[in-house]
């Protein structure tokens, strides 16, 4: 018996001695909290990928490309990750080499490369989350969890919802989805907090608009 038929058959014995004619309770929950408009959820959005250590930037479709050299610059990045499917004019600005992203590339050589640019599936104002779902604009999971720097580009207001509830509407559960609530960290049993244990160490944002 699989795991999923044992919690089906506990579920049952559960419902067993229901009524005839009586349905089990449901709980409604709120599709988002509070009503705002556009700007107020994309503001919403930025501070909360800030209180999570995020570096948001903000630029327009013209500037985009100027702003993605000047970070991977100021980073003193000499090598950046390209998934197959990332727009070509996010990286015109910079000449710092691209690294492909291949099937064969090992967990080391991924370690070596110093950024990663991709784009987003989502991003959900009220967690501070950007969601990520293997499209080619972002390429694999592991090559935005293995490199230390991954520069993620969000299009507003187009990508940017309020809740979770409205983020799983646009998202396809049978893709891999990756849910980043600012960059990688963990604490020990003393909160002492560690970041880029689990993925990069930093996670710079851009919510580009007009584009």
């Amino acid at each position: 018996m699989s795991s999923r038929e044992r919690i089906l058959g506990r579920v049952r014995r559960a419902l067993a001695d229901l009524p005839a004619g009586e349905t089990p309770l449901t709980r409604d929950y709120l599709r988002e909290h509070g009503r705002r408009s556009v700007a107020e959820t994309v503001e919403l959005l930025a501070g909360n990928l800030a209180d999570y250590r995020a570096v948001v930037h903000r630029t327009d479709g013209e500037g985009l490309a100027g702003l993605i050299a000047a970070l991977l610059r100021r980073r003193g990045s000499a090598s950046v990750l390209v998934p197959p499917g990332l727009d070509p004019g996010w990286l015109t600005a910079t000449g710092v080499p691209r690294v492909a992203d291949r099937a064969e590339c090992t967990p080391h050589e991924l370690d070596r490369v110093d950024s990663v640019v991709t784009g987003c599936a989502v991003a959900v104002a009220e967690t501070g989350t950007i969601v990520l779902d293997g499209s080619p604009d972002q390429g694999r999971r592991r090559i935005t969890l293995v490199p230390d720097h991954h520069i993620c580009v969000v299009r507003v207001p187009a990508q940017v919802v309020s809740s979770v509830p409205q983020a799983l509407e646009r998202l396809d559960p049978a893709r891999p989805l990756t849910w980043i609530s600012g960059p990688s960290a963990t604490s020990d049993i003393e909160l002492d907090r560690v970041e880029g244990v689990h993925g990069p160490r930093t996670l710079e944002v851009v919510l580009t608009s007009g584009d």
